[in-house]
């Protein structure tokens, strides 16, 4: 009876030990983007065990539409292009940007009947784009640039058609629009299907490639240091693994997230163009703010200033981690 009884407890204590281990996972709640180049963001959920976390992802139409769900306690870290972070800092949203995630990811592409071989040529056009994003705005350089004039009326040398991603390459094809500053893997999708071919890689203004920035909510900066340092290893570990072993990346991209609906030349065309990287910097982030604020995208009445919430502090440590071995990069099976 008492050998039962001793075995009864010492069951009830390692089932006791187990289910403190299995809680002492912190949770993240985590904002992301469908597309090729956040695939590393959205890998870190795989291995986020090694760091204690438990990463609880929410996948969201625009960067810009992850900000109510930050302002309502939803979110704790996010996914987005710089200028809809820049846009939510401006209306008062809580966020640092703690570093960054892809560069480029954008084309101009155009009907192959249209031709349009360059941006001089869209003059006279309806070109689409999403409003509020690095599309539009790269698209609005652009246009400036090459002295056009534009607005979401007629009457002006371009007329802006605004649409989500996800209508863009529907209305190419059927030719309800002339060309789109679209994002990836849907501007590779358009070329290598056959109904859309490339403009320009929209990169020679001031603004360069822009960059995807990782954000955090200042209460997760200040509060649960900890946690936020686990996830920029996490994320760091995350990014190297898919630059050092791209099969995995796009085996991860194209099945997990996008269940087989793109191809594998889209894939290897859309992170041709937006390659996954860590880093963000505060002047890129300043150029970005200033160009929105000349073109009106975002329509800021108090732009941020870089300075004040571009947090490269765990990044950098992180990466150095990655450099003296602590972080060490672990492919995860995708079946």
């Amino acid at each position: 009876m008492l050998r039962k009884t001793l075995l009864a407890a010492a069951t009830f204590a390692v089932a006791a030990i187990a289910g403190q281990g299995a809680s002492a996972a912190d949770l993240v709640r985590l904002g992301n983007l469908k597309f090729a180049h956040y695939g590393a963001v959205s890998y870190m959920k795989e291995i986020a065990g090694k760091y204690d976390l438990k990463i609880e992802e929410r996948v969201f139409p625009k960067g810009i539409d992850i900000l109510p769900a930050i302002v309502a306690g939803e979110i704790d870290v996010a996914a987005s292009a710089v200028d809809a972070a820049i846009a939510g800092r401006a209306s008062g949203v809580p966020i640092y940007a703690v570093a960054g995630f892809a560069k480029g990811g954008a084309r101009i592409v155009a009907r192959p009947d249209a031709g349009i071989k360059s941006i001089a040529d869209l003059k006279g056009r309806k070109v689409a784009t999403p409003r509020g994003g690095a599309q539009e705005l790269i698209l609005l350089a652009e246009l400036a640039k090459h002295g056009l004039s534009w607005s979401d009326r007629a009457g002006k040398d371009v007329q802006i058609v605004y649409m989500a991603y996800a209508d863009m390459n529907q209305a190419l094809l059927a030719g309800s629009i002339d060309a789109m500053s679209q994002s990836e893997p849907q501007s590779s999708q358009a070329i290598n299907k056959g109904f859309g071919v490339e403009v320009i890689k929209p990169y020679d203004t001031e603004l360069g490639e822009p960059v995807r920035s990782l954000v955090i909510t200042e209460d997760f900066y200040n509060k649960k240091r900890d946690v936020a340092e686990r996830l920029v290893r996490c994320f760091v570990e995350a990014t190297a693994t898919f630059i050092a072993d791209p099969d995995l990346a796009e085996k991860y991209v194209r099945e997990r997230m996008f269940k087989g609906q793109i191809s594998s030349q889209d894939f290897k065309d859309a992170i041709g163009n937006s390659p996954y990287s860590y880093d963000i910097s505060v002047h890129h982030v300043q150029v970005t703010t200033d160009m929105m604020q000349k073109f009106g995208v975002g329509r800021m009445d108090s732009p941020p200033k870089a300075a004040d919430w571009v947090k490269l502090d765990l990044l950098e440590k992180a990466k150095a981690a990655t450099k003296t071995g602590d972080v060490k990069t672990t492919a995860v099976k995708t079946n």
